[in-house]
């Protein structure tokens, strides 16, 4: 399963994909490739685990130096090669992080290689979970392909509801989800003015609310990995009760 997780800056978004990672790895449900979709890359971060290379430094060192391969040696086998010194490996899951994003240059033909080769990496993975750049660009220039589940992350503010619905309807006019879209209300404290509110605004079928959570804070301020939160923790248990709707 392909999950695609979006949403504005500033809801917890990367967060909560990091969650997702933790329960396909506490459920078994693994090997799990992680995707750091966001310019400001704090995926790996939260899941412990940070990658030396990423795609767009991978990108830019092939398109500058398209000219000076060794003769006899394809662009896509540099960009495969590439591709695999990008995977981070961690417990049970790896990393791949997309970086920053492109030059001035024309990066067509290598971005459709890139697209190939990612596609064929994700397909050795059981669950591959994206977190997408804050806002809406990523969708513009179709950077997600087809997934099969996308959660729209808002919090529970009128602003950021309305955000949330433009995301998902642009999402459905570049026809980007081949699945079902979904939105989950984060850092909840008033669980019935956040339902209310997000049928208000939003007009989303709502997967789930995921309480505040003063733990998860605290691992935040620590650097601590969020796959080390205890089952207990409020919001990973929020949120894994949401995902069993989807079955997850």
């Amino acid at each position: 399963m392909v999950i695609a997780v979006s949403g504005k800056g500033g809801t917890g978004k990367t967060t909560l994909a990091a969650l997702i990672v933790r329960r396909c790895i506490k459920r078994l449900d693994k090997p799990v490739l992680a995707v750091d979709a966001d310019p400001n890359s704090s995926l790996g971060s939260k899941l412990g685990l940070e990658a030396e290379l990423t795609i767009g430094d991978m990108r830019e060192d092939v398109f500058r130096h398209k000219h000076d391969a060794s003769a006899g040696t394809p662009k896509q086998r540099v960009i495969e090669y590439g591709v695999q010194n990008a995977v981070a490996e961690g417990d049970g899951f790896d990393l791949v992080v997309m970086g920053r994003g492109e030059g001035p240059g024309c990066y067509c033909s290598v971005n459709n290689m890139l697209r190939t080769f990612l596609r064929g990496l994700s397909s050795g993975y059981k669950h591959v979970v994206i977190d997408n750049e804050a806002g809406m660009e990523h969708l513009s220039r179709r950077t997600d392909d087809k997934v099969d589940l996308m959660l729209v992350v808002s919090d529970p503010t009128p602003t950021g509801l309305r955000s949330a619905k433009r995301i998902a309807e642009l999402a459905e006019d570049l026809a980007v989800v081949r699945g079902r879209l979904w939105l989950i209300v984060n850092r909840v404290t008033d669980f019935e003015r956040a339902e209310r509110y997000a049928a208000d605004y939003a007009g989303l079928d709502l997967l789930g609310c995921i309480p505040e959570d003063p733990l998860v804070q605290d691992y935040e301020l620590q650097c601590r990995s969020v796959l080390d939160l205890p089952d207990e923790s409020k919001a990973p248990a929020a949120l894994d009760s949401a995902l069993v709707r989807v079955g997850m």
